[in-house]
């Protein structure tokens, strides 16, 4: 069955919309959650639990003090991008001891967002990493803290050591229309990876 955002009073099309998976990565902190539940469509499925003291010393809380949850598993959402293209996003959890997720949920997805913190940069080189070493395309998305120190793409890329064809963007994981181009990036990126890959092996 296709989840549609309404089939009340519409014709079902004569076709199902073509759906395509996609992660959600970053840091402990850095605003998965935020992203998945700004822009999805239906209520999103969240698995977040209670930071506790017994967490403290493996969950880094330095730069966000004020974190009072974490998601353990996955947060799961669904934008319909047209009416023909239909994305799940799967949220991945940030904290190392929560990688052995990371396998399963990322079977099967066309792309992913690796959410970076400009105030904890490093914590996204594991994402970074995770996709490289697995050919899935992916766009670096600097979420703009308030606060924050706002650097030119160049910088960031260059801290990161990213490949020149990474698509690198400014968002507010906060609001729908800035995180749903995000999204249209990795999907964008994505299928041209998938064309000169194609091409390539012609």
């Amino acid at each position: 069955m296709v989840f549609r955002r309404s089939d009340r009073g519409h014709k079902r099309s004569a076709t199902d919309p073509v759906t395509l998976k996609l992660l959600v990565a970053g840091g402990f902190g850095v605003g998965k959650t935020t992203l998945v539940g700004a822009v999805s469509e239906i209520r999103p499925l969240r698995t977040e639990e209670v930071l506790t003291e017994a967490g403290r010393p493996v969950d880094d809380t330095h730069g966000v003090e004020n974190k009072r949850t974490t998601t353990v598993a996955m947060d799961f959402g669904r934008i319909t991008l047209r009416d023909d293209l239909v994305l799940y996003l799967f949220g991945t959890p940030g904290q190392d001891r929560f990688w052995f997720l990371w396998d399963e949920l990322a079977q099967g997805a066309l792309g992913a967002v690796v959410l970076a913190d400009t105030r904890r940069l490093a914590d996204c080189f594991a994402a970074v990493d995770y996709f490289e070493r697995r050919d899935i395309p992916f766009t670096l998305a600097v979420n703009v803290f308030d606060g924050a120190v706002r650097y030119p793409e160049e910088t960031v890329r260059e801290a990161l050591d990213l490949d020149p064809d990474v698509p690198v963007v400014l968002c507010d994981a906060r609001e729908r229309d800035s995180a749903k181009q995000v999204l249209i990036s990795v999907v964008e990126h994505a299928m041209a990876t998938g064309a000169a890959r194609r091409a390539a092996a012609v």
